[in-house]
């Protein structure tokens, strides 16, 4: 388990649209540190966010790209809103696009 003081998620690159969980995180008031700049901000989580996986950081519309390490590495199912979960439900592997 983190300690009090230990960020919940952690972002790659500004611009990224995702923070992956370091900790199992339940909702409420989250924070969240870029691994590029030591940049930190708050994410209202919606929904438990298991420790390894995703979370939205904005608001994105069905059919939009997700970013993560400044590319393309999936494109959303349906809207998914800022504190959601990111996972296979709402979002499509971009590795997996061309297929059926």
């Amino acid at each position: 388990m983190a300690g009090p003081g230990a960020p919940h998620f952690l972002v790659h690159n500004r611009g990224d649209h995702v923070g992956v969980a370091v900790q199992d995180v339940e909702p409420g008031r989250r924070r969240a540190v870029y691994m590029d700049s030591d940049h930190e901000v708050e994410i209202d989580v919606v929904e438990t966010v298991p420790l390894g996986h995703k979370v939205a950081l904005a608001d994105l519309e069905e059919g939009a790209s997700v970013i993560e390490y400044e590319v393309p590495i999936g494109r959303t199912r349906r809207p998914v809103h800022s504190g959601q979960l990111v996972h296979v439900h709402n979002v499509r592997s971009a590795r997996w696009e061309r297929s059926g």
